[in-house]
């Protein structure tokens, strides 16, 4: 789309004729779908390579439980299997979901430059389509996969227009019910929720508030001191914890990773709050980056200091029960848990009926570590049991037991989209600067940033992902010092250059004049890439689980062929198709929604006759 070419109402002609009268504004132009040959050539083509990447990494899921993902690449791959897996993991996972997180944000951008340039309303306009993309992903995620990702991009889309327009008291008040909710039965996601809204009219305050704090004669923005001043407590909460003999022990973590880095990013604020231009950009870098710093921290501080589940474990180990416990089988493991339970419940219920009233005596470190990994092996028992659920369930389970599983667990994916929105929301605002400067719609007059995205940000972000396998690739479920967290942070602060190199790298390709320019061939592809992508989750659906054909367990390398034998399929599919229609199926549901209204279809109806070849 080139929303230069669309009309300014200042540009409408004045009528001198009665000087006396003011003339009303002219009504604005209904707000309608974009025409073909109005799209923005470079985004059709980012997407439709996204999708390839997308559908990479997706393809795991469907011959892998969800629950396993976390471990990295499976210890019992070897060979091409293992390169291939080798490849997706440090070449592809996480550098897509966070293009396509970029081209929604400059989506976003599109038809907010539009409707500000044509003097239209715009913020009831996008909520329908917010609405309507959150009922895709819902129903997507419960009838076909729990990988969704549009829900999650309907969440993200709603907080950034909490960030952009939100008003302070209704966010309180949202912040207050979502609170109360959490503390009624099975309701406790709401908590997650209330912490998103929080942080949401934080970025809101900074992004939008002019309100400052004089402080020794300095003027603070009052994000940055509200931020400095949790930082700072966190920071001595952290400090008091460790410095007390008997302080608790699980905040420790947490708090000596997250109290200097807010109280960091509090100073950072400040010092860069202005000038104004700039403070979205800013703001969306340090939020991404923010997430991956952390997650290194954490992973530094759980590798290298003690685990304090492990005081007594020696001792407890040599015990002729704990050695049986350890020798025998997951089974008995179960078992012996299950009757120390038992045991410990019943000494307590005896101990309770003789003295209610009486003090309990203070647990020792060694008690208390114990209980410790008394919990974690539940824990882990607890998840081995579900992901043997999980498997049960989509290899041998029918239809309606794969529906019943992810209904069951929706309202847990929506709370936890909840607060991956802060993420997104960071990467949306990266796409609304792209689309904001001109930098998008004009990609031929920016190519030299381009270049230095791709020569830059593919090294750099390809480059700690790397690095972090040289750390682990791999993770043992309870381990604490095999450096996985610390993997885990670097590749993901390596998702946001490495994705951007990738954007300049596609672009690039597109204006050379070498063969590398028929990379225009994607497109058709990108045009249609909301039914492509429910489209991919479909096809593995059937091909991959129980109900259907039933080849869960694909090897990794054959999965690669998988994906480029339907990749291109869809490819002509797209170009098929959008010869003889305006728009992908899927899309033309949701512009339909959007904009209330039912657009031509078939190309020749309509006022919009060009071919599908216009956008080109």
């Amino acid at each position: 789309m080139t929303s230069s070419a669309l009309p300014s109402p200042a540009d409408a002609p004045v009528d001198t004729r009665a000087d006396t009268t003011t003339l009303p504004p002219p009504p604005a132009a209904p707000f309608v779908p974009v025409a073909v040959t109005q799209r923005i050539e470079a985004l059709d083509v980012v997407r439709g390579f996204a999708l390839m990447g997308i559908f990479l990494m997706n393809i795991e899921y469907f011959n892998r439980t969800f629950g396993s993902m976390g471990e990295g690449l499976p210890r019992t791959a070897h060979g091409i299997d293992w390169l291939a897996g080798w490849f997706v993991f440090y070449f592809v996972q996480g550098k897509f979901w966070t293009i396509f997180s970029l081209l929604f944000g400059m989506g976003f951008a599109v038809m907010l430059v539009r409707a500000e340039q044509a003097g239209r309303p715009f913020v009831k306009v996008y909520l329908r389509r917010i609405l309507a993309l959150a009922t895709f992903g819902a129903a997507h995620f419960i009838f076909l996969w729990d990988g969704d990702i549009l829900f999650s991009y309907a969440m993200g889309a709603l907080a950034l227009l909490i960030v952009l327009y939100g008003k302070p008291k209704p966010i309180l008040l949202g912040i207050a019910a979502c609170i109360g909710l959490g503390f009624l039965p099975e309701c406790k996601p709401f908590f997650a929720v209330a912490a998103g809204l929080a942080t949401y009219g934080l970025l809101a305050l900074y992004l939008r508030s002019p309100k400052m704090v004089k402080l020794r004669g300095r003027a603070i923005p009052l994000f940055s001191m509200i931020l400095m001043t949790l930082g700072a407590l966190a920071s001595i909460a952290a400090v008091v914890f460790w410095v007390l003999p008997d302080g608790p022990v699980e905040p420790r973590g947490p708090l000596s990773t997250f109290g200097p880095l807010v109280l960091f990013v509090g100073w950072l604020s400040w010092k860069y709050h202005e000038p104004a231009e700039k403070r979205q950009l800013r703001t969306a870098v340090s939020v991404y980056l923010f997430f991956g710093v952390a997650s290194t921290l954490g992973g530094i501080l759980q590798t290298f200091t003690p685990d304090p589940a492990a005081l007594g474990a020696a001792s407890a180990a040599s015990a002729p029960a704990r050695a049986a416990s350890a020798a025998a089988a997951k089974p008995a493991a179960a078992a012996s848990t299950v009757l120390a339970k038992t045991a410990s419940a019943a000494a307590k219920s005896g101990k309770d009926s003789k003295d209610e009233k009486a003090e309990k005596p203070k647990k020792t470190k060694e008690e208390r570590a114990a209980e410790m990994r008394e919990e974690r092996a539940k824990n882990l028992a607890e998840r081995a049991e579900e992901i043997a659920r999980e498997k049960k369930t989509f290899t041998q389970g029918s239809y309606a037991d794969t529906v019943d599983w992810r209904a069951r667990r929706f309202l847990e994916k929506a709370a936890g989209d909840a607060g991956f929105a802060v993420v997104l929301v960071a990467m949306f605002l990266i796409g609304t600067w792209f689309v904001r400067s001109g930098v998008m719609e004009r990609t031929a007059e920016h190519l030299p940033l381009f270049r230095k995205l791709a020569l830059w940000g593919l090294p750099l972000g390809i480059g700690l992902g790397l690095l972090s396998s040289l750390i682990a690739m791999s993770h043992t479920p309870g381990v604490r010092d095999d450096g996985w967290g610390i993997a885990r942070g670097l590749q993901m602060i390596g998702n946001l250059p490495a994705c951007l190199g990738y954007v300049g790298l596609v672009v690039l390709m597109l204006h050379s004049t070498g063969p590398w320019s028929r990379i225009r061939v994607l497109a058709p592809l990108g045009r249609m890439a909301l039914t492509n992508y429910l489209m991919q989750s479909l096809i593995q659906a059937v091909y991959f689980y129980g109900w259907a054909l039933g080849h869960w367990g694909m090897p990794r390398a054959q999965q690669v062929v998988f994906v480029a034998v339907v990749y291109v399929a869809q490819i002509a599919f797209s170009h098929w198709w959008l010869a003889r229609f305006r728009y992908g199926p899927m899309e033309w549901l949701w512009r339909g929604f959007t904009y209330r209204q039912v657009p031509p279809l078939r190309l020749g109806s309509g006022s919009e006759g060009a071919p599908a070849s216009a956008s080109a």
